[in-house]
């Protein structure tokens, strides 16, 4: 019989090069480093060469999937940083306001608006416009902080701009789509969690209160405004339809790709800026801070197929219920850890996808792909969303003035009770599929 600690010895070494990235951010080295330095760590612990391991890493970087990426991602980015220094998107939620008569609303639309848009940190863009909105009705900064944090994040796992989805698209191989329709609960129980748990005790105050005069609504100056956005939207999921029944044989990141350069050139058009604006957008270091860090996450995933790491962890996940434990806990774990959502999709789905595919083969019986997807996605979620090391989390409290510790405690009812969702959502989704 082989002893159980050496059963567990692949585990703890991803878990150890794991434990590298988090020593990597917390002597605040750029999250790519760490995820490039805990890469090497999980290649070594499992007898990979350097000069192997350097050779996978070089091979990532030129293959189709990681340039479709790069080149996707660095497009979204674009467009956002277009939107945001133009200051249309300053516009639009101003078009937009004379729509929502409930301060609450109001509140919640702001930070949910600018979540349409993967910026990076974005929760801090949306703070002014929170803020003077608070003031008026007399909200904590703490509530504050929070508002503008849950409500920002609310699409992230079903909307097709952010890079996680695109990410987990990729590399499992599945129509983004169909991803969505089974990852789209998701924004019902965000709203409905940060509607119980953050709005409404911070807007208990409010209750009886007299309604504000109506802002003129100007449905014309909305559309305007928010036509970049419906472009990259509407033909981003149009093109790749279209490309399933009439080109299924291209890959579908050209359709994406296609759909961003329009919506890229529309906003270009309508705020006539010239190539100076251009090459001051190319400028932002953070866009390439983010493209480094998608590249370094690919890598990882090619060295955990080269150095064998999946096919000694599918020993210990040697059934359903060590996969589902697995599926659960991994994604949680690198979401905790880093609070990015690309980096836990990027380290563990690898993992798991291959663990998912050895235990099939190994019991015969094959184990449905998308239910384990979503769980995975739901719990590496849950794990951003509580991480006190989420950049939208940091910047909330820092903008707002608010103690993290007591904020971050109100974080942790709403994040248990997704999870729980999420968990009960995949066991529906095993018994149906």
């Amino acid at each position: 019989m082989t002893d159980p600690l050496v059963q567990l010895l692949p585990l703890a070494k991803v878990l150890f090069a794991f434990g590298v990235m988090l020593a990597g951010l917390r002597l605040r080295q750029p999250l790519w480093l760490s995820v490039l330095a805990g890469g090497l760590v999980l290649a070594l612990s499992f007898h990979m060469p350097v000069l192997a391991w350097a050779q996978v890493a070089a091979l990532s970087m030129f293959q189709r999937e990681t340039i479709y990426l790069v080149l996707i991602l660095a497009l979204i980015l674009f467009l956002s940083e277009v939107l945001e220094k133009s200051g249309q998107t300053k516009r639009l939620m101003q078009a937009a306001t004379g729509f929502l008569a409930d301060p609450k609303l109001r509140l919640a639309f702001f930070p949910a608006l600018v979540g349409f848009l993967p910026m990076p940190g974005g929760a801090v863009f949306s703070a002014p416009l929170v803020r003077d909105m608070a003031d008026e009705l007399g909200l904590a900064r703490r509530d504050t902080a929070l508002v503008n944090y849950w409500f920002r994040h609310l699409w992230e796992l079903c909307w097709p701009l952010y890079p996680g989805i695109i990410l987990t698209s990729s590399l499992a191989g599945v129509p983004l789509a169909r991803l969505i329709v089974y990852t789209s609960p998701c924004i019902l129980l965000c709203m409905a969690l940060g509607w119980r748990f953050i709005m409404r005790p911070a807007t208990a105050h409010l209750a009886g209160a007299q309604p504000q005069a109506e802002a003129p609504r100007d449905i014309r100056a909305a559309l305007y405004e928010g036509l970049p956005m419906l472009i990259a939207i509407c033909c981003g999921l149009g093109f790749e339809v279209g490309m399933t029944f009439l080109a299924p044989d291209l890959p579908f990141e050209l359709g994406i790709m296609a759909a961003l350069l329009l919506a890229i050139s529309c906003a270009l058009i309508q705020n006539r800026v010239g190539p100076g604006f251009v090459a001051g957008v190319l400028r932002d270091k953070e866009l390439y801070r983010l493209v480094a860090l998608v590249v370094s996450v690919l890598v990882f995933k090619d060295v955990l197929q080269a150095s064998g790491a999946v096919e000694q962890l599918a020993s210990v996940a040697s059934g359903p219920g060590a996969l589902f434990a697995l599926t659960l806990c991994l994604p949680f774990l690198v979401g905790l850890i880093s609070g990015i959502t690309v980096a836990f999709v990027g380290a563990t789905f690898p993992i798991i996808l291959g663990v998912l595919h050895n235990v099939g083969a190994a019991t015969g019986v094959e184990i449905p792909l998308l239910p384990y997807l979503t769980l995975g996605l739901f719990a590496g979620f849950t794990g951003v969303m509580v991480s006190p090391l989420h950049v939208c989390f940091i910047l909330s409290c820092q903008f707002f003035g608010a103690d993290i510790g007591p904020t971050w405690r109100r974080l942790l009812m709403p994040c248990g009770l997704l999870l729980g969702c999420g968990i009960g959502w995949f066991l529906l989704l095993t018994r149906v599929f």
